[in-house]
């Protein structure tokens, strides 16, 4: 029995280390490439899932398709903590159908990072890192 993570954070940094997380500390598989989802939407499906009021809005989320059950990847996600707010989304949860049959439409959520310097400022740093003798001896 399938299942999806709901990953919500303040930004998709934050989003593309829990999900990196997921697989590689919570050894949990996806059988998908995560999907980009709108935050407001991620809030609307937390409310929903976890029966609560919502404290604080996402600004980025994605959605995964899980090939662990529901149970084992809420058991693994307690032993890691990914800097995003997780939420396992089992086919006991109403809106598990909508999701499943919306899945495929999804856009993909880019996970490559980008660094932010640039190539010429590495050089700088290392044409600095490279004087040999910066002080005079005595």
């Amino acid at each position: 029995m399938k299942s999806f993570a709901l990953v919500r954070a303040d930004d998709s940094d934050k989003v593309k280390i829990a999900l990196h997380d997921l697989e590689r500390y919570g050894h949990i598989q996806f059988s998908a490439t995560p999907k980009r989802i709108e935050p407001a939407y991620a809030d609307e499906l937390l409310v929903s899932v976890m029966d609560v009021s919502l404290k604080s809005k996402c600004n980025s989320a994605a959605l995964v398709e899980l090939n662990n059950h529901a149970g084992a990847a809420i058991s693994r996600l307690k032993k890691i903590h990914p800097p995003a707010h997780i939420i396992i989304i089992s086919p006991r949860h109403k809106m598990f159908e909508e999701l499943a049959s919306k899945f495929s439409k999804y856009p993909e959520f880019d996970r490559t990072f980008t660094h932010p310097k640039n190539s010429q400022n590495m050089e700088i740093v290392q044409e600095k890192g490279e004087i040999s003798n910066p002080m005079p001896k005595e």
